[in-house]
């Protein structure tokens, strides 16, 4: 009975333990978990299509989210911008006062509570081809996500329009020159014409600048980047002053200070007699005459 009973336990225990979750599907599960918060950031928008020649695009990201240490957050997203061959270009770190309190907790102290969070405001470039790798490397910061926005602008079209400003300005610089030097005998005339082809100079110029400026975006994309923490608390003890009130001593201080102050009273009152000793010593003499002779002289006076 005992031998069934035991071997009926040890099924139960065997079964129990079947139906939990293997160590492989444990990590399956932690591997989906991953790949989710990935998900979240990466998208097909920051991933250059290498096959595609005909478009260029300016590839940007702004995000949002909480983390658990904007401060080890920050140094993290920094670390991974330089393994990426990118650099940071803005970063304000700072803390928000959301309110403060002031518990007394006795006479002349309160705890001061203070209620405040931590946030980062960061842009960082990367290179265009690295800007999915470093989205999901970021992701792994993420403890909420508020916000997340990719976005792809085509610029083909304007870098093209830019280029073809840049030769018809070439070229009405070449045909203007050559006016002014074979025709522009009047100072009039020719300063008018200088001034024509220093316009086309400076449409070219705004044209190539305006190219670079587009290239250079291209090749590098922009991440803006918000990162916040949960509220944190701050107290400190600090001085009372509002509650402080006037000393007061205590009964037994009083009744010590008031038989200093009547011993006082009588060491002056004591001083103050033996300064007069001259008239004691003279009001005793006559007192004492007063006694021997002042009686006889009474009754002599009867007689």
């Amino acid at each position: 009975m005992q031998t069934t009973k035991i071997i009926l336990g040890l099924g139960i225990l065997i079964s129990l333990f079947s139906c939990g979750p293997s160590a492989e599907e444990k990590m399956k599960m932690v591997t989906a978990n991953d790949s989710t918060s990935n998900a979240f950031i990466s998208s097909t928008a920051a991933v250059e299509n290498k096959k595609d020649s005909l478009h260029k695009f300016i590839r940007t990201a702004d995000l949002k989210f909480k983390v658990k240490s904007v401060i080890n957050s920050t140094y993290n997203i920094e670390d991974i911008t330089n393994r990426n061959n990118g650099f940071v270009t803005y970063t304000n770190l700072s803390s928000n006062i959301d309110h403060v309190t002031n518990t007394a907790i006795s006479a002349d102290s309160s705890l001061e509570t203070t209620y405040y969070t931590v946030s980062n405001s960061i842009t960082l470039r990367v290179p265009n081809t690295k800007l999915d790798t470093t989205l999901k490397e970021i992701s792994k910061n993420i403890d909420y996500l508020d916000f997340r926005i990719v976005k792809a602008d085509d610029v083909s079209l304007q870098l093209l329009s830019n280029n073809l400003t840049q030769k018809r300005s070439a070229k009405n610089e070449k045909r203007l020159a050559n006016a002014i030097d074979n025709r522009g005998k009047k100072l009039n005339e020719t300063t008018i014409a200088e001034e024509v082809l220093l316009s086309k100079q400076e449409q070219a110029d705004v044209a190539k600048i305006s190219n670079l400026s587009l290239i250079d975006q291209i090749n590098f994309s922009t991440i803006n980047i918000s990162i916040y923490q949960r509220q944190t608390i701050k107290r400190e003890l600090i001085s009372n002053d509002k509650n402080i009130d006037e000393y007061e001593p205590s009964f037994g201080s009083k009744i010590l200070d008031s038989l200093k102050f009547g011993w006082n009273i009588l060491e002056t009152f004591l001083v103050f007699l033996i300064k007069l000793w001259g008239l004691l010593l003279f009001g005793l003499v006559a007192y004492i005459l007063y006694r021997k002779f002042g009686r006889n002289f009474k009754k002599e006076h009867k007689k």
